[in-house]
């Protein structure tokens, strides 16, 4: 990455085109709630992962005015390291006791590496059609539907290769409802300690500290991401039943993304 010294130009690709919106990628989401924590300015634009680095969205761009060429990088944890090391955003969990740590590692673990695999069951075998027709909407529908079985060999391959395919429905629904009822307990646990500390405008933090932490902007792509995708709705009906987990992400869009409109999830064709 150029150096810290130099003007960047930063452009995140996330697999949709649009701007003003969040995408149905929470990592996506995730990637653009902490360049906003780190006050990272940055453009949008759509991409492929054709193009991308490891064939992943969201990947990203960067330009420097120090005759550097271009660098294109990808994975969202790994370009908020390179982000953090280079000095272009502060270390979020620098301060944090190695308690806190595991804690901040626990929640980013069970979201991106459980709940991400639960809710592709979901998406891609219960709701495949509508999951398809959004992902490839931009391809004429023969090669719509020669790409969407493609995907969904792929993606059910992964699905039982990983486990959770290995589980009934009903299973996996419970263990994805339980995820999101213990998030909910613990984002309320941490609002309750900052009772009289805000003016109910502010957001409240995981970990219950005075700023985010890397856990933050996981779980606010995965609550975004969630509410305004319609290939999800047992998620999407089970994050609105937690009026919590709602307002903490509400909170947050309104203090970082205040250029963004916010879907409900509905379909919309």
């Amino acid at each position: 990455m150029p150096s810290s010294t130099s003007k960047l130009q930063v452009t995140l690709f996330r697999g949709f085109p649009g701007t003003g919106n969040y995408t149905w990628s929470p990592f996506a989401t995730k990637l653009e709630a902490r360049m906003r924590f780190a006050g990272i300015s940055y453009r949008t634009d759509c991409g492929s992962p054709r193009t991308a680095p490891r064939g992943k969205i969201p990947y990203l761009t960067i330009e420097s005015d120090d005759n550097q060429p271009p660098q294109t990088i990808s994975d969202s944890t790994l370009i908020i390291k390179d982000f953090v090391e280079n000095g272009t955003a502060a270390d979020l969990n620098a301060q944090l006791s190695p308690a806190e740590k595991a804690q901040d590692l626990a929640v980013r673990a069970l979201l991106e590496d459980r709940l991400y695999f639960l809710q592709g069951y979901e998406k891609w075998v219960q709701n495949f059609y509508k999951q398809r027709d959004h992902l490839f909407s931009a391809m004429p529908y023969p090669m719509r539907v020669m790409v969407g079985y493609l995907a969904y060999r792929k993606t059910t391959q992964t699905l039982y290769g990983q486990g959770t395919m290995r589980f009934s429905a009903e299973e996996i629904s419970s263990f994805r409802d339980e995820i999101w009822a213990n998030l909910n307990g613990l984002l309320t646990t941490m609002k309750l300690q900052r009772s009289g500390k805000d003016d109910n405008e502010e957001p409240f933090w995981v970990l219950g500290r005075e700023s985010p932490t890397e856990a933050d902007a996981v779980l606010f792509g995965f609550i975004v991401g969630t509410l305004i995708c319609y290939s999800c709705p047992e998620s999407q009906k089970t994050v609105k039943s937690f009026p919590v987990l709602v307002e903490y992400a509400t909170r947050i869009h309104d203090r970082f993304f205040p250029d963004y409109t916010f879907s409900d999830g509905t379909e919309s064709h």
